[in-house]
């Protein structure tokens, strides 16, 4: 859960698809990209797939990502 201004939020709420996003932790820490697909597993887990610039796409934990303004 994400906390803005006294108010919470899941990180599903926070992404969106089309939003360019930078990822910080786990295995593509530092990559940038755009959110292409989310995806909430049966346990509860967030995932995103990321399309780079230059078209490599890779899946990771929404969790692992920052919104970029």
């Amino acid at each position: 859960m994400l906390e803005v201004l006294g108010i919470l939020f899941t990180m599903k709420d926070a992404l969106k698809d089309g939003d360019m996003c930078t990822i910080v932790a786990g295995v593509h820490t530092g990559k940038m990209g755009i959110v292409k697909d989310i995806h909430t597993s049966k346990t509860g887990v967030i995932t995103i797939t990321v399309e780079q610039e230059d078209g490599e796409r890779f899946k990771t934990l929404a969790k692992n990502v920052v919104v970029n303004g």
